[in-house]
């Protein structure tokens, strides 16, 4: 076994809002045209569709795509689609793979994150006819590598024990 094993407190709403707040104004800064510059909110939507699946859906999956499709002044809908399909996927094997560890985590999501980019390359292509380069999808790599770091963050704060008891094992 690696590391401790928590029974997880129930998430708050609020914490998911703010999470995935917090993730577009991530994709708000400037570092959006660099390549391999993570996309943040496909990161946390697949995240909580993974952990949550009933409270983070498909729904905020297109509600957070039109708002990077506002953003990214992209045709409206491109971000919307990818993210509903990551979000479904996401729902899809959400059972499955939360029994492996963190880094095995990161390997059923590096194929969900390279759809969600391979999508959206392809709808650029067709409205534009300008191919970006394979060079575009290191963004799913590096997403993949901080996966352990979100998955500790978002988790934290259903980590706390409610009483703390220093004789609990727990």
């Amino acid at each position: 076994m690696s590391g401790p094993h928590y029974i997880l407190l129930p998430v708050s709403p609020l914490f998911i809002g703010f999470s995935l707040f917090c993730a577009f104004l991530l994709n708000l800064l400037p570092w959006g045209g660099l390549i391999g510059a993570p996309d943040f909110v496909a990161l946390v939507l697949v995240f909580w569709g993974l952990h949550q699946p009933r409270k983070v859906g498909i729904g905020v999956a297109f509600f957070m795509g039109l708002l990077m499709d506002v953003h990214d002044a992209t045709l409206i809908g491109e971000n919307a689609l990818a993210y509903t399909l990551l979000s479904y996927f996401a729902i899809m094997i959400h059972r499955r793979v939360l029994w492996f560890p963190v880094m095995t985590q990161a390997l059923h999501v590096f194929p969900l994150l390279l759809l969600t980019q391979a999508i959206q390359m392809i709808i650029r292509f067709l409205i534009s006819g300008k191919f970006p380069g394979w060079l575009y999808f290191i963004e799913s790599a590096v997403s993949i590598l901080l996966w352990p770091i979100v998955t500790w963050i978002l988790l934290a704060p259903q980590r706390r024990a409610v009483d703390r008891d220093h004789t609990r094992p727990i």
